[in-house]
C-alpha cells in the first residue's frame, strides 16, 4: 500500500496559492496603473508652479521698470511661487527676477510642459524618483491668456519638494494598492472558497478516505444538488465508488467461488487420473466389447482432464500490466509458430510475411501467448479438416495504418461455426471445437486490450482471419 497522504490545511495548498495569485495579479495591475498616475501627479504639481510663475510674469508685464522693483517685493513673489527665478520672454526680449540670496548652483533639468504624451510623463516621474532631490528644474511653458501667444515663461525651482511629494504620493499608492489587493483577494477567496475550495476539499477528503477502505459503503460520497461541473463530478464520483464497491464485493464472491472450484477441480483431477489409470488397465483386457468402448472412454477422460486443466490456467491468469520492450516482430512470429506446432508441420504450410527488421514495443511474453493461441487454433482447424483443404496454409502478415498497425493471422480452413462466431471472445462459450472452453480467445483479447489494441475476427471465404490492431505508439521508428 502506498504512503498515506496528509490533507493540506485550510490556509495552505490550493487556498494559499489562490490568495497569493490574486494578490500578485492585483499588485501587477496597480503597478501598471501607478506609472501613468505618478506621471500625471508630477505634471499637475509642475503645472501649479508654472501657473504661479505665469501670474508673477503678468505682474512683471504691468511694471514699466522691473529692475527698480524693491528686492523684498520680488523675493515675496518668487517665494509664493516656490521658485528660485522666473524668466519671461516676449517679442525677443527677456525679463528675469531671482531671489536676492541665490542658492549654490545645481544641476539643471529642463521640463517642457508643452509635451504631455504618456511616455514623457512616465519617464519624467521615474527620473524624479530615481535621480531627483538635488537638482534645479527649468519649467517651460506658454503664457496662456496673453495677447502674444508666443510669450514664454520659464520657472526655476528646487526639485526637492517635488521629489518628496512624489515619494509620499507613491507610498500612499502602495498602501492603498496593498489594501485593495488584500480586500479583493479576501472577498474573492471567500467567494471561490465557497464555490470551489470547500467542495474540492470535500471531494479530495472523500477520495482519500474511500481509497483507504473501499469496502465501506458509508464512505460513498453523497452528491449535492449542484448542477454545475462540481455537481457533475460529485455524481460521477458517487457512481464510480458505487461501482467499485459492487465490483469488490463481486470479486470477493468470485474469489471465494474460485477457491471452491479450485478445490473441486483438484479433487476431480485426482479422480480422473485414477479413472485414467483404471481405463489403461481395462484396455489391456481381451474382451471385444471392452476393446470397442475403451477408446471412447479414454477420449472422454482426456477431455475432462483437459477441461479441468484449462480452468485452472484461466484462474491463474494474472492481471499484471504489460512490460513493453523493443521486440523483433518477425522473430517473435517465428518463435510463436514453433510453439504452436506450425513451423515444420508435415501437412501444413506456414508463411511469415512480416517484414524484416520491424521492431515494435510490446510485452514479448504476452504477445507471444496471443500469437501462439491464434496459430494453434488455425492449425487445429486445418488438421480437423484433413484432406478436404488443398494446400492447407497459415499466413501471418503486417499491415501499417495511420492510427497504428495490424498483425493478421489467416488460414484457408473451413472457418468458424455460427455458434462460435456469436460468442467468440466469451469464456466457456466461444469454443469452435466440441469440448473446448473458449478461454484462449478470451485471454488473448484481454492481453491485446492491455496493450491498448483490439482483437477482431474477419471471416474469409474460405478460411478465418484474426487481426491484432495495436496503436502507433507501440511502433518503434
Amino acid at each position: 500500500m502506498s504512503e498515506r497522504r496528509a490533507m493540506p490545511g485550510l490556509f495552505s495548498g490550493l487556498s494559499v496559492k489562490l490568495i497569493a495569485t490574486i494578490t500578485l495579479v492585483i499588485l501587477a495591475v496597480e503597478v501598471v496603473i501607478y506609472l501613468p498616475s505618478a506621471g500625471n501627479f508630477r505634471q499637475s504639481w509642475l503645472n501649479d508652479r508654472l501657473r504661479i510663475g505665469i501670474v508673477a510674469a503678468r505682474v512683471l508685464d504691468t511694471v514699466p521698470d522691473v529692475m527698480n522693483l524693491p528686492a523684498m517685493m520680488t523675493d515675496n513673489l518668487l517665494t509664493s511661487a516656490g521658485a528660485i527665478a522666473i524668466v519671461y520672454r516676449r517679442a525677443g526680449q527677456s525679463q528675469l527676477i531671482e531671489l536676492d540670496e541665490r542658492p549654490m548652483p545645481k544641476e539643471a533639468v529642463t521640463v517642457d510642459m508643452r509635451q504631455t504624451d504618456y511616455a514623457t510623463l512616465i519617464m519624467g516621474a521615474i527620473d524624479t524618483l530615481t535621480h531627483g532631490g538635488d537638482r534645479v528644474l527649468r519649467i517651460l511653458g506658454n503664457s496662456d491668456g496673453t495677447v502674444d501667444e508666443e510669450a514664454e515663461v520659464e520657472v526655476l525651482i528646487d526639485e526637492r519638494p517635488l521629489h518628496d511629494d512624489l515619494i509620499a504620493y507613491s507610498w500612499n499608492i502602495v498602501l492603498i494598492s496593498l489594501l485593495v489587493a488584500l480586500l479583493t483577494a479576501g472577498v474573492l477567496y471567500l467567494l471561490v472558497s465557497r464555490l470551489l475550495i470547500v467542495p474540492i476539499r470535500r471531494l479530495t477528503e472523500n477520495m482519500v478516505a474511500y481509497r483507504r477502505n473501499p469496502e465501506n459503503a458509508t464512505l460513498i460520497i453523497a452528491p449535492t444538488k449542484r448542477k454545475d461541473e462540481i455537481g457533475i463530478v460529485e455524481n460521477e464520483l458517487a457512481a464510480m465508488e458505487t461501482d467499485i464497491f459492487s465490483m469488490l464485493r463481486q470479486r470477493r464472491h468470485l474469489a471465494d467461488l474460485g477457491l471452491a472450484v479450485a478445490k473441486i477441480n483438484h479433487d476431480l483431477r485426482n479422480t480422473l487420473t485414477s479413472a485414467q489409470m483404471l481405463s489403461d488397465q481395462v484396455v489391456a483386457l481381451d474382451d471385444p466389447k471392452i476393446q470397442r468402448l475403451a477408446p471412447r472412454l479414454l477420449h472422454s477422460i482426456d477431455k475432462a482432464v483437459a477441461f479441468a486443466q484449462s480452468v485452472v490456467e484461466y484462474g491463474r491468469q494474472s492481471g499484471v500490466p504489460p512490460r513493453p520492450q523493443p521486440v523483433d516482430l518477425r522473430a517473435l512470429v517465428d518463435e510463436s509458430a514453433i510453439d504452436a506446432g506450425l513451423r515444420g508441420h508435415p501437412a501444413l504450410a506456414f508463411d511469415n510475411a512480416v517484414p524484416d527488421a520491424l521492431t515494435i514495443k510490446v510485452d514479448p511474453d504476452q504477445l507471444a501467448r496471443v500469437l501462439v493461441n491464434l496459430m494453434k487454433n488455425a492449425r487445429e482447424a486445418l488438421e480437423a479438416a484433413g484432406d478436404r483443404i488443398a494446400d492447407a496454409r497459415v499466413t501471418v502478415f503486417y499491415t501499417p495504418a495511420a492510427a497504428g498497425y495490424t498483425i493478421s493471422i489467416a488460414d484457408n480452413g473451413p472457418g468458424l461455426p455460427p455458434r462460435a462466431r456469436d460468442n467468440l471472445f466469451v469464456a466457456f462459450e466461444g469454443s469452435a471445437k466440441a469440448g473446448g472452453t473458449g478461454l484462449g480467445l478470451a485471454i488473448a483479447r484481454e492481453l491485446v486490450a492491455a496493450h491498448g489494441g483490439t482483437l477482431t475476427h474477419v471471416p474469409l471465404d474460405p478460411g478465418t482471419r484474426f487481426d491484432i490492431t495495436l496503436p502507433a505508439a507501440t511502433l518503434v521508428a
